[in-house]
């Protein structure tokens, strides 16, 4: 049986950065370099599909302007077909009393364009 394949290198340091800065000021200036100008974004408050940077930075500002979410990126590998990335994170929210971490991790698939930026996300449990 192979050795499973690795995420590539490309792809692992993208989507780190964008976890490392989603919680900071840096998110909004960092859009163009991680996402697709018509990136297929989940809104999964809402259920329904986001597209373009706009609209993912709006809904970024909206769910900061609601709380202060958290995400902690706890692994990444790629799925059974090899073709997509999964990120298995820690979801969470920063208020007045502290961090508060959801019990269980979901997971976030990732697609990518040829220019190696994201192209769609889609979250589903583990």
């Amino acid at each position: 049986m192979p050795a499973p394949a690795e995420v590539p290198a490309a792809q692992e340091t993208l989507l780190r950065k964008m976890y490392a800065v989603f919680s900071t000021d840096e998110r909004d200036a960092f859009i163009p370099h991680c996402l697709a100008p018509d990136v297929d974004w989940p809104n999964v408050a809402d259920g329904v599909r986001l597209h373009g940077h706009e609209a993912v930075r709006a809904y970024w500002a909206a769910q900061f302007a609601a709380a202060h979410p958290l995400v902690r990126l706890e692994g990444l590998r790629l799925d059974e077909d090899g073709r997509h990335v999964v990120a298995t994170v820690r979801p969470g929210l920063r208020d007045e009393a502290g961090e508060h971490w959801a019990e269980e991790p979901v997971e976030h698939v990732y697609r990518f364009d040829a220019d190696g930026l994201v192209s769609r996300m889609d979250v589903r449990r583990p």
